[in-house]
């Protein structure tokens, strides 16, 4: 529920209702500018006393503490503002002569010249008087240590409440560190804002880091009319979830200064001081902040949850019957999803069975008998697999490479090596059933590693057969490696049409040389993905690259003539990613215009646009039956779609920075997102939620690769490390380095921990890391049968 905060207007700021009718006094003649003369007049001609003791009260602590620093030079001469400069900074509070309460100008650039045209006098007495009670509000805003003073008491509040209390209160103090750094910024005061910043940062969660860096970048006012995530902060309302206790308390503090202070702080945060600065913070509260009060006991809900439920949910959340909704009513209101594996053709499935009974017989393998078993396997329990009606239009008949495909499928079902990590969490970890233990719990990893790529590697990709290598580079250029050493060959262009008269006369116009590698030229921009189709599986090799460029476009390339095919135009901005369907016909992209589109090989065109994030959509993955597309945003959310209708059936919002890649496990039940944040998290696709969360990478991950049984889970980075994680494990955090040889965390018994008891963000579900030298890890690929591949760049040490 949402619930209404207390007016800051309801008083005058600064001032609490305890505070009645303080007399005020004249101020030294020495101690106020003619400026701050006239103000003072002001407001005690229109009867507002308290602003008027508070005003002088400032006057007067700046006036000694100019003092402590020692007097002037003589000679010296004192700043003054001229009467055009001073009209200008006033005029934008006069009240509207026709509207009470409100302000004329909002824009101290051009008043002079509109101060005509609204009948306002120029005069500085005339125009101070027509200054309005929410202009004199506004004023007393200006100053620039309330938000110092507001931001340390509230700070102080916080860390002083109960236990039980303090994680449901730190969530506020993010956003109020925002609003008022970028409210200083804005009123052009810099030095004051930079003060702020770095006096406070050190109060806020590592999780909110990326956010402050980029808000810190942000040094002058027109920084923060431009600045996408500075508008976002000013316009959008920012949701602190809260109890219902708690949010009385914050009430309390807010108006009356009660609570929270520490032993031996006298006055505390009754002083004039303090209910200054709490007046500041309630105008950020009143105008920018949205409270779910819940109805839970504070003690039941855990640390973690108080902060991941804070956020900006009311834009990144579609709405729901007309009304705002969190995530978890969204997600319950629109159904089951149908999430098992997509059916076969009966006429495919027949084939494929009497194709495996024959080479059965043919190979006198006697494993084979079980392929039938393996062939007939039913959607795992509690999922509901769709009809062949449901799923996207496919071709009516079946080729040969279909069947292939199906045969090979389930070869490689039957010979897969079993990925079992639950072995490593057994009683003893060092006996002699260890190193078999490990070995069935770990996945073999083999890694590429690119050397001399010039200006970088933004994307690479394995073929399903592991037969070819594709890598996008920056300089606009595609690249193919062939795994086996066999060499690369295209078409001549030189032969008359007429010489291709039936499939093998095709071999005689091939390139006669060619070798192992690959150059593909066409885009205008750097390459930021490349995918391999997926029609052959691991079968046979694949006859079709696509590419996505920051020119805008993707382009489908012919692996038998290494030629470009088809340039596929839609997208406004570059395009990020793009994938296939598993059935191999449709591919989906996703691009800075902040939408994914669907395409179809036979049409230049796009099918559909899934339009909804509210940033760039970083990346795109079909669910292994073809019914939805997971994408991942910048906006910090990922979403799934149904591919036919176009529509968002699921919102995951958990994520502190920027998602920038996703992975569906191969039985359809779960999502895996990671991004900048530097967590990974999985998501129950059926109930929308996030099962947990897993955290052990120090730099942003890049890649993300379920096993085959979809019970490890494999991760690449910038911090030149591949992760391995247990899917079924309960996570948790972990505060003990184990020692007993693994690579967990980074330790083995060459090299023990340094202590035993460490604070490690590390989640107990990370069950290996592997580190290489210097490569951030840009891909990981999962083969049908297990084998875990990987790539990245080299990054050389920078020589000076």
């Amino acid at each position: 529920m949402s619930a209404a905060t207390p007016a800051a207007a309801s008083t005058p700021d600064g001032v609490s209702p305890s505070a009645a009718n303080p007399s005020a006094s004249e101020p030294p003649k020495d101690t106020a500018s003619n400026a701050e003369q006239l103000i003072l007049e002001y407001l005690r001609a229109r009867g507002h006393k308290a602003a008027e003791k508070a005003f002088l009260e400032e006057i007067e602590r700046n006036a000694s503490s100019a003092d402590d620093k020692g007097k002037q030079p003589e000679g010296s001469p004192t700043p003054m503002i001229s009467q055009e400069e001073l009209i200008k900074h006033l005029a934008i509070f006069a009240q509207k002569p026709a509207a009470s309460g409100q302000n004329a100008l909002k824009d101290s650039s051009s008043v002079l010249q509109e101060l005509s045209t609204t009948g306002t006098p120029q005069t500085v007495q005339n125009l101070i008087s027509s200054i309005g009670s929410v202009g004199a509000e506004e004023i007393l805003a200006l100053e620039p240590t309330d938000k110092h003073e507001g931001f340390r008491e509230l700070e102080t509040w916080v860390e002083g409440s109960l236990d039980m209390y303090r994680p449901e209160f730190r969530p506020i103090l993010f956003p109020i560190f925002c609003h008022f750094y970028l409210n200083l910024v804005n009123q052009g005061n810099r030095e004051a804002a930079q003060d702020f910043y770095t006096t406070f940062l050190s109060s806020l969660p590592t999780i909110h880091y990326s956010t402050l860096n980029h808000l810190s970048t942000i040094t002058l006012p027109y920084h923060v009319q431009t600045d996408e995530v500075a508008q976002r902060f000013r316009t959008e309302k920012y949701t602190v979830r809260m109890s219902r206790s708690g949010f009385g308390l914050l009430v309390g503090w807010l108006t009356e200064g009660t609570g929270g202070e520490p032993s031996g702080s006298g006055e505390g945060f009754a002083r004039e001081k303090g209910r200054r600065g709490r007046a500041a913070v309630m105008r950020v509260v009143n105008d920018h902040l949205k409270f779910e009060v819940t109805t839970s006991a504070t003690s039941s809900v855990s640390a973690r949850a108080w902060e991941e439920s804070t956020g900006f949910l009311s834009s990144v959340v579609p709405q729901t019957n007309g009304s705002g909704a969190d995530a978890s009513a969204f997600n319950a209101s629109k159904g089951e999803l149908k999430l098992g594996p997509a059916p076969l053709p009966e006429d495919l499935r027949t084939e494929t069975e009497r194709t495996l009974q024959d080479q059965a017989l043919v190979d006198h393998d006697p494993g084979a008998r079980y392929d039938l078993h393996f062939a007939r396997q039913g959607p795992p329990p509690g999922l509901i697999s769709p009809t062949l009606a449901e799923l996207p239009p496919h071709p009516p008949m079946f080729k040969t490479v279909d069947v292939k495909r199906e045969v090979e499928k389930v070869r490689d079902t039957r010979k897969r090596i079993r990925l079992d990590p639950s072995m490593l969490n057994t009683p003893n970890a060092n006996a002699a059933q260890s190193a078999a233990a490990r070995a069935r719990a770990l996945p073999s990893i083999c890694a590429y590693t690119f050397h001399d790529v010039g200006e970088g590697v933004p994307c690479c990709e394995f073929s399903p057969d592991t037969s070819l290598l594709a890598t996008g580079f920056s300089e606009s250029c595609v690249r193919l490696w062939n795994l086996k050493g066999e060499k690369l060959k295209g078409y001549r262009s030189d032969f008359p049409s007429s010489s291709i008269r039936d499939p093998s006369s095709l071999a005689k116009i091939r390139e006669k040389g060619g070798s192992t590698t690959r150059k593909l030229i066409g885009h205008s921009g750097p390459v930021y993905s490349v995918a391999f189709d997926p029609i052959g599986g691991s079968a046979s090799p694949p006859r079709y690259l696509l590419s996505a460029s920051s020119d805008a476009t993707t382009r489908l390339w012919s692996l038998d003539t290494m030629t470009n095919v088809v340039a596929y135009r839609g997208h406004q901005n570059p395009v990020w990613d793009v994938k296939w369907s598993p059935m191999g016909i449709y591919f989906a992209t996703a691009s800075r215009d902040r939408t994914a589109r669907l395409w179809s090989t036979d049409r230049t065109s796009a099918l559909r646009i899934y339009a909804g994030h509210l940033s760039d959509v970083n990346a795109v993955g079909f669910h292994p039956n073809s019914l939805y597309l997971g994408t991942a945003s910048s906006d910090c959310t990922a979403r799934l779609w149904d591919v036919q209708r176009g529509s968002c059936v699921r919102v995951f919002y958990r994520h502190d920075d920027i998602v920038s890649t996703l992975s569906f496990s191969p039985d359809g039940r779960y999502l895996a997102t990671a991004g900048e944040d530097l967590a990974i998290r999985l998501w129950d696709l059926g109930s929308g939620k996030c099962v947990k969360k897993m955290t052990g990478h120090t730099a942003s991950v890049y890649s993300l690769a379920f096993s085959a049984e979809s019970s490890l889970l494999v991760s690449g980075g910038a911090d030149w490390t591949v992760r391995c994680w247990d899917v079924k494990s309960a996570g948790g955090s972990r505060t003990k380095v184990r020692e007993n040889g693994s690579l967990t965390n980074g330790t083995t018994e060459e090299h023990p921990p340094e202590k035993e008891e460490v604070e490690s963000n590390e989640t107990t579900d990370l069950v290996a890391t592997f580190p290489t030298k210097r490569t951030p890890i840009i891909n990981v690929q999962f083969t049908p049968r297990n084998l875990c591949l990987v790539a990245g760049p080299y990054l050389s040490p920078e020589t000076r």
